[in-house]
Formats: C-alpha cells, sequence, structure tokens
C-alpha cells in the first residue's frame, strides 16, 4: 500500500503514474480529499474521466476498489446489506426440531455477522488487510433522493445503521469518491460532506498529453488532428459533445485502420466511433467534417510556415 501523496505535485505525479493527465485544479481537490478525509464528489459530461479518477487511485495507492453502479430503483439491499434469509430460516427449522426455546439467543443468532451479506457500501466500511479501500459511488445522479438521504450517514460518519444488528463503523476511513452526469440536482446535504469539482472537457494540450498517454501507437500527425477536429466539432450544435472517451476511442479505430492524418472518407466512415447519434453523425457528414478538417490543415500550414 502506498503513501498518500504529500503535496500536490506529489497528486499530479501519482495521478500521471495511472496515465490520468489531471490540471492542477483536479489534483488540488483529489490532493484535499485525500488528506482530509472527506469524500469526493466529482460532477460533469459523461466521458471527462470522473470515474477514471477512483480507478487511478486505487492503483497507484494499492487499494482495493470497491464500485457501486447507481440505476433508478437502486435499494438499500442492493447497496449496503441484506440476510441470508435461506440460511436463517434453516437454522430456526434446526432450533426447533433440536426444541430450542430461547427465543432472545435464537434471534441474536440469527442476526448476527454469520448471517449478513454484506453489499458494496458495507463492504467498503469493513476492515481491510491492505488498508481503507476507494469506495466508487459511481452516477449517483441515476438514484432517487431516498437513497441519496441514506448515503448521508455514510458521507458524514462512515457508518451504516442496521436495525437489526447495530452499528457498523468504519476502522478506517475509505477513499470515497462520488460521481455524478448531472441529469439531475444533487441535493445541498449531500454536497456539504463532500469537497466538490466540476471535471470540464480538457483543453487542447491537455487532451493531446492524455491522447498520447492513452493511444501511444497513434502517429504524432494523426494524434494532432484528432484532437483538433474534436475540440472544434465540441463547439457544434450536438445532442452530445464526444468526451474523452469517445476521442480515445476514434483514436484507437483509426490506428486499427493504420491511418497517419485525416480525410475526409476516412472522418465519415468513422464517426460512429466518436459520435453516438445519428443526427449528430448526418450533421458531421453534410460537408461540415471536411469544412473543419480544411480549416485545421490550414491553420497547421499556417503555424508551420510561421516557424
Amino acid at each position: 500500500m502506498a503513501q498518500l501523496p504529500a503535496s500536490i505535485d506529489d497528486t499530479v505525479k501519482l495521478l500521471a503514474h495511472g496515465e490520468y493527465v489531471a490540471d492542477r485544479a483536479l489534483a488540488t481537490v483529489v490532493f484535499l480529499a485525500l488528506r482530509m478525509g472527506r469524500p469526493l464528489l466529482l460532477e460533469g459530461e459523461a466521458g471527462v474521466g470522473k470515474t477514471e479518477i477512483a480507478k487511478v487511485l486505487a492503483g497507484t495507492l494499492g487499494r482495493r476498489l470497491i464500485r457501486l453502479q447507481c440505476y433508478e430503483g437502486l435499494d438499500v439491499s442492493s447497496a449496503v446489506y441484506e440476510w441470508n434469509y435461506a440460511g436463517q430460516m434453516m437454522a430456526i427449522r434446526l432450533a426447533e426440531a433440536e426444541g430450542v426455546v430461547d427465543r432472545a439467543r435464537l434471534e441474536d443468532d440469527i442476526f448476527s455477522e454469520r448471517y449478513l451479506v454484506r453489499r458494496p457500501l458495507l463492504q467498503a466500511l469493513s476492515p481491510d488487510p491492505a488498508g481503507a479501500p476507494v469506495l466508487l459511488i459511481d452516477e449517483l445522479d441515476r438514484t432517487d433522493e431516498a437513497f441519496e438521504a441514506f448515503l448521508l450517514e455514510v458521507l458524514s460518519d462512515f457508518q451504516v445503521t442496521i436495525p437489526e444488528f447495530g452499528t457498523v463503523k468504519a476502522p478506517e476511513k475509505p477513499i470515497i469518491v462520488v460521481t455524478s452526469n448531472r441529469t439531475r440536482e444533487i441535493h445541498d446535504a449531500l454536497k456539504r460532506r463532500c469537497l466538490y469539482h466540476w471535471v470540464d472537457y480538457p483543453d487542447t494540450e491537455r487532451e493531446l498529453a492524455i491522447l498520447r498517454a492513452k493511444a501511444p501507437k497513434a502517429p504524432a500527425r494523426l494524434s494532432r488532428e484528432i484532437v483538433a477536429f474534436v475540440q472544434a466539432i465540441r463547439s457544434q450544435d450536438l445532442f452530445k459533445v464526444p468526451g474523452v472517451a469517445e476521442t480515445l476511442d476514434w483514436a484507437s479505430a483509426l490506428v486499427e485502420l493504420d491511418a497517419v492524418a485525416l480525410d475526409p472518407a476516412l472522418v465519415s466512415d468513422t464517426l460512429g466511433a466518436l459520435l453516438k447519434y445519428q443526427d449528430d453523425i448526418q450533421a458531421m457528414q453534410a460537408g461540415k467534417a471536411k469544412a473543419i478538417l480544411d480549416e485545421i490543415k490550414a491553420e497547421a500550414t499556417g503555424k508551420a510556415r510561421a516557424v
């Protein structure tokens, strides 16, 4: 298990070791969350690298990653705990067959650790010889407000109260990362318990650095043109602007095709790796992609002449 970073610069290096290119603002809030033992709430558009933060922290710090993927209808039995009902019924039947009449003792037995099934949140609060784990609560905005309210005890006191069992408190605070795509607003009560950061789309320089780290096989010219093209279409009126994840998917697809530079036909044939809605693909295919490429190449030529 690695030591927590001692400075913001160390945090930048830690994330870079996991091939995550972070700007200083993001590195700062990650550093503070680690040093202060506070949950970290990351909001931003899909595909900008929020979930990856938790994965990289788990990998670089040598911690176990526990992921709770949120969805509509998520409840306590799926997220926190449930009882092994089959085992409990068997214990009751055996007790009846043996003539056990001490109901209090039987109740203590069937609601003991032996029959407790730990789900992600309770697992994250349990002792771990490898150190406190990284708990990723992913896409919290997909759940309802009732479940969000249940999380308040976990995020503030790092504990869960089970009516039949008692309170389970973490012996060491887990590293908690909560993500949201902001399809709905997260309640202020939950936000108050977290450090907050909006993860935005990267600028050209940082996205190029990300591409070089994650897709090193892409030729230098192709990488520059991919980033320039993606940066340009993010300003267009699209239903879903491509995130960094789509940039990397597109780069991987182009590498598989042995591309060394972009051209209109190649862009048209591979837009499905970058854009995920047919209306957006059609908008780019209707001469728009060629116009953007022409502008990119003209700008690159101008820079070359200036040098």
